[in-house]
């Protein structure tokens, strides 16, 4: 590691490692428990309102967290939050009941949001407008590498799950850690504003559809994907493998994407990658007799061009909003993401359960399609920025395990040199 590289790091070292460990129990937790709840017998609908309880307990946390950090400090409420999230891991070995278990993903989910602010909150205070966006790369590629690489654990033979269970808490809890050895000193707590999803809509109705779906399908695809894996006969040796492939095509396509995007334009980009993701759904839902190593390719595909829809979204709101309401319409947008997740895994329950496993991709597709229509309709309603009009792309973590990270995004304005003093 270069020497410029090391000082970069350096100072938010404790904070990637608690990353690192958050992220290899989530990308554990997420499938295990859907695949724990499919062994059971437990029906489609109950595995999605139980994906559906972490995003809701996460949208809840993110808007109610900043007064605990507020009131005892980053370090301490990171504590309180990873400890919380490891109770509620572990209080699933004690209670073997689906119910007991969706209050207990929702109780999870609101502990890492909190965790994940303060995550946030300290990425953001430790860089400078020269290091921001290197700091935010490595944020990216740590959160989505450990999150893809994890599920790989669900092959060790542990048909309880005990074992995966037990092995989630603890790496939460030690998430602690190396935080709690820091000499550093908390971070200042900014003021999180974001403006309302109306008038997010006045000010780009495409951006806030692609925000919401994105979050919307993202997490009925990988809520429910457990079920359609256990719906069709397979076991978790295949869940993790697609869950593996999808984050390298996840990592792979956004720069490649962006790039298009910054050339040709948002809207044209919008209606390729959500035409395309649909045409993969319904050939994965018309092929119901479809071979292991060509669902593993479909789905690598669906993942690269589905995976950039909330970043576009952003993109597009931004290019109509002045930079220094950028980090208050990311907050709106990521809102607008949150609701999605809230709802769609509980929808695509539904449909799974009033027709076939399959039938999540006819979910899938017909959610990307209607977002392609929208589009196209938006393009004969307003004239688009011309590529050098707008901004450039930038690759945004919105998943399951971020609060998105506003603040970092290098598009938002820099705290001037005031701020910067007060805050140190």
């Amino acid at each position: 590691m270069s020497q410029a590289l090391w000082r970069v790091v350096q100072p938010i070292l404790p904070v990637l490692i608690g990353i690192l460990l958050i992220e290899v129990a989530l990308g554990i937790l997420m499938p295990l428990i859907g695949m724990q709840l499919a062994r059971w017998g437990s029906s489609s609908v109950i595995i999605g309102i139980a994906a559906s309880a972490y995003f809701i307990g996460f949208l809840a946390g993110t808007l109610s967290c900043q007064r605990i950090i507020r009131r005892v400090g980053h370090i301490r409420a990171f504590g309180v939050f990873v400890v919380l999230a490891a109770d509620a891991t572990i209080l699933h070995l004690v209670f073997q009941d689906a119910y007991f278990w969706i209050a207990l993903r929702a109780i999870a989910g609101f502990a890492l949001a909190g965790g994940f602010v303060v995550i946030e909150s300290w990425l953001n205070d430790k860089s400078s407008d020269e290091t921001r966006s290197r700091i935010f790369a490595i944020y990216i590629v740590v959160s989505w590498g450990a999150a893809g690489v994890s599920p790989l654990m669900l092959n060790i033979d542990d048909p309880s799950g005990t074992l995966l269970f037990a092995l989630c808490a603890i790496c939460l809890a030690s998430a602690m850690i190396p935080l709690g050895l820091t000499k550093v000193g908390n971070p200042s707590m900014g003021e999180h504003t974001q403006l309302s999803l109306a008038k997010l809509f006045r000010i780009s109705p495409l951006g806030v559809v692609c925000c919401f779906s994105a979050g919307f399908l993202n997490a009925a695809l990988y809520g429910l994907l457990p079920a359609y894996i256990e719906g069709v006969g397979m076991g978790e040796q295949e869940l993790s493998i697609l869950i593996l492939i999808g984050t390298v095509a996840i990592l792979v396509s956004q720069f490649p994407i962006g790039h298009a995007a910054d050339k040709y334009g948002r809207r044209p980009i919008i209606v390729a990658t959500v035409g395309a993701s649909a045409i993969l759904c319904f050939l994965i839902y018309a092929t119901p007799n479809l071979s292991y190593l060509f669902l593993i390719g479909f789905f690598l595909l669906l993942s690269a061009f589905q995976s950039p829809l909330y970043a576009l979204g952003v993109g597009q709101t931004s290019d109509y909003v002045a930079r220094e309401n950028f980090v208050a319409a990311s907050g709106g947008l990521l809102f607008a993401w949150g609701l999605g997740a809230s709802i769609g895994p509980s929808l695509a329950g539904i449909a799974m359960r009033a027709m076939e496993p399959s039938a999540l991709f006819l979910f899938e597709g017909c959610g990307y399609a209607l977002i392609g229509a929208f589009a196209l309709y938006r393009v004969t309603q307003r004239k688009a920025k011309t590529p050098e009009e707008q901004g450039n792309f930038v690759p945004i973590p919105a998943v399951a395990s971020t609060a998105g990270a506003p603040e970092m995004d290098p598009r938002a304005p820099y705290p001037n040199a005031e701020s910067d003093t007060q805050a140190s």
